[in-house]
């Protein structure tokens, strides 16, 4: 069901505001979904999240439902047959980004015990509940995200500028940019 008074960037698309209403802010805490994040967040960038919604079933299929120890394997020749498919964004940089990213989303896996653990290490395991009432008060960035780029392209990390770190963080319910007049706003906050 949609709220009638969901954060205005969702505006009125069905499957944004189902976004919105379902899993914006959720947090989540299985490796594989935070993976599947991690890897749309890198192809949005320089594009609308609502294209790489529509683009999310395509992702899944081609990408071994984001199973991160499949897309660690994938070859020079997977990755040339993943560009031929208009399913996805077709960008090279993007796509072999998401194959290394894989390699090190498993690396940090061995490291922590999983990324789970790493990632929410860096809000001490408890989502950031912000109260903003306004949209323009919601950043695009902040020092957090800036600190967990850096260490994320330490790691072997691409893609993973503050900008689309911040976005993760919100989309995986790290942070809770709901505006307060949203009724997800306190919904999200209720699930710390």
């Amino acid at each position: 069901m949609m709220s009638l008074d969901a954060c205005p960037w969702c505006g009125q698309d069905p499957l944004y505001r189902q976004y919105h209403d379902i899993e914006w802010g959720v947090p989540v805490h299985a490796d594989r979904t935070l993976f599947e994040f991690l890897i749309l967040e890198g192809a949005q960038a320089g594009l609308s999240w609502l294209t790489v919604l529509r683009k999310r079933p395509h992702y899944r299929r081609l990408f071994a439902d984001f199973d991160a120890e499949q897309v660690a394997r994938f070859d020079a020749a997977r990755v040339e047959t993943l560009l031929q498919d208009p399913g996805i964004v077709r960008n090279r940089l993007k796509v072999q980004a998401a194959v290394s990213n894989a390699q090190a989303f498993l690396a940090v896996q061995e490291a922590f015990g999983s990324f789970d653990r790493y990632i929410w290490d860096f809000v001490d395991g408890r989502p950031i509940v912000n109260h903003f009432e306004r949209l323009d008060q919601v950043p695009a960035v902040t020092p957090l995200a800036e600190t967990l780029s850096r260490d994320l392209k330490r790691r072997g990390f691409r893609f993973v500028g503050p900008t689309i770190v911040y976005a993760h963080m919100q989309a995986t319910g790290m942070v809770n940019d709901h505006l307060v007049d949203c009724p997800r706003h306190a919904a999200c906050a209720a699930l710390q």
